[in-house]
């Protein structure tokens, strides 16, 4: 019993390093991913856990450009600073390490958005989205006729959102 309260606490304080690590804010399907990669918790537990930290204030769910994003508060990090050398040195070097190597794309996938969604048979919408941090950089929602067209326009936008971004602005932009 009370191995498992360890074990509780340390997964909890695990996830608050993680957080607090990333410096930035993450969709609950980013920080899962994340941690199921690693293998450092079932996804049941995880979510309890996410829960249960943010029912405390540990974590809070901060709404960015029609997405929420978990953040580390104040009182998280306290914590964190209070009880963090309960996390094993060995998790939190698998996780710097993952960190580490995915950085580029776990920032990729943090700050760029490409989805759609169906609104009639042949209309689907699809949105473009880039933030830097917390800033919103461009957010577009245009429709298409097909669900290849949807799928293909955010595939292309997660590889070259940085030159269509540039494309779009400079045409936006030109002669001002």
């Amino acid at each position: 019993m009370f191995e498992d309260t360890l074990e509780l606490a340390e997964n909890k304080l695990l996830l608050l390093y993680i957080i607090n690590r990333l410096n930035l804010p993450v969709s609950n399907a980013q920080l899962t991913e994340m941690v199921l990669k690693i293998n450092m918790m079932n996804y049941f537990l995880l979510q309890q856990y996410i829960d249960e930290l943010v029912s405390a204030e540990f974590l809070r769910y901060a709404s960015m450009s029609g997405s929420n994003r978990l953040t580390i508060t104040d009182k998280g990090r306290k914590v964190l600073e209070m009880f963090g050398d309960r996390v094993s040195e060995n998790k939190c070097e698998v996780v710097n390490e993952y960190i580490d190597k995915n950085w580029t794309e776990i920032e990729k996938d943090v700050t760029v958005s490409a989805d759609y969604t169906i609104e009639k048979k042949d209309n689907f919408i699809v949105s473009l989205k880039v933030m830097e941090k917390d800033k919103l950089l461009i957010d577009i929602r245009f429709n298409v006729p097909t669900n290849k067209n949807a799928r293909d326009l955010c595939a292309k936008w997660k590889e070259n959102y940085v030159e269509m971004y540039e494309k779009i602005t400079g045409i936006l932009t030109e002669g001002l």
